[in-house]
């Protein structure tokens, strides 16, 4: 089938792309279509990018098997490039999102909303260690949480002061929430591996907000930094209050998970969660140097970083 071209043109407050059709395969009937997108604002709905930050060029390759079949299980592919690295959506991410370089901070902030995720490693091993059930946190850890309390109950101290203790671990969990996503979760590389310990880390929960299996943390990378936290809040605690302080801490950390997961995959119907979600998913497709709190906004509106509403950016 020879070439054919489309040449689409949207308000340019949204977007503004062409693309053209290249060939049809003879054993499948896949269309693939090279796209050369010019962003303008922060705002698309073509296809899977559902937002782009800020003015950017890259070039975008689909598979429209699945716009073209009948069959349900067909998926869309995808390919990115920047700086003439091509990230191909469809093999392992994790170690070609370094070669991206200074293009990896744009890349990374330009979300792809689909439930389900890319691979990210070849090995199946590796691969099994980056999926995470939402519901496996509360259920290995809220009865670790249960045994550092009772550690506290055989220590002699009384209900009222565990209670107090654990509302203080929760307190300072919330306070740590804060903090890591905005200065370690939110730090700028471009540097190999800066880039590819960075999307491990939280890179890939910004270019894929809906991947359900990856939004939680997994447990054994938890279990790794559980000892020496618990040995910091030793060295700043009693022995008798160290291991109740500790358990709020943990159980703020449940909490924070829990609540991450129904901000991305439930739908509230009362006003308190349905102005949380809205406010977190504003952090990931609006303002993303702003609005780092999960479960509440409090450390935002202590430090400054509580994002504008629309209406007063458009007052501005």
């Amino acid at each position: 089938m020879p070439p054919k071209t489309l040449v689409t043109q949207h308000n340019t407050q949204t977007l503004s792309f062409s693309f053209s059709i290249a060939q049809r395969g003879e054993s499948n009937g896949a269309v693939t279509v090279t796209a050369v997108l010019t962003a303008v604002n922060d705002s698309s709905s073509f296809s899977a990018i559902r937002s782009v930050r800020k003015k950017s060029r890259f070039t975008l390759t689909l598979d429209l098997t699945a716009l073209f079949s009948s069959s349900s299980s067909s998926t869309v592919r995808t390919k990115m490039v920047a700086q003439n690295f091509v990230v191909d959506l469809n093999k392992p991410l994790v170690f070609q999102v370094g070669h991206l370089g200074e293009a990896y901070e744009e890349w990374v902030h330009q979300p792809i909303v689909s439930k389900e995720g890319p691979r990210f490693f070849q090995n199946e091993v590796l691969e099994f260690l980056t999926l995470t059930v939402w519901w496996a946190i509360p259920v290995i850890w809220l009865p670790v949480v249960c045994w550092f309390v009772y550690n506290s109950i055989q220590m002699g101290l009384s209900c009222p002061h565990i209670a107090m203790m654990v509302v203080l671990g929760v307190f300072v969990w919330t306070l740590l929430e804060y903090t890591l996503h905005r200065f370690l979760f939110h730090i700028k590389t471009k540097t190999y591996w800066g880039n590819t310990l960075h999307y491990l880390l939280h890179g890939c929960h910004h270019k894929h907000p809906m991947d359900g299996l990856r939004l939680v943390f997994p447990p054994a990378a938890t279990a790794i930094l559980l000892f020496p936290l618990f040995n910091l809040v030793k060295l700043l605690s009693t022995p008798a209050t160290a291991p109740a302080v500790f358990g709020g801490g943990l159980l703020g950390y449940v909490m924070y998970d829990c609540t991450h997961y129904y901000l991305h995959h439930a739908q509230p119907k009362t006003e308190v969660p349905r102005n949380l979600k809205k406010y977190h998913l504003n952090h990931h497709f609006r303002i993303q140097d702003k609005g780092f709190g999960i479960t509440s906004s409090l450390w935002d509106k202590v430090f400054g970083t509580l994002p504008s509403s629309k209406a007063d950016a458009k007052s501005m």
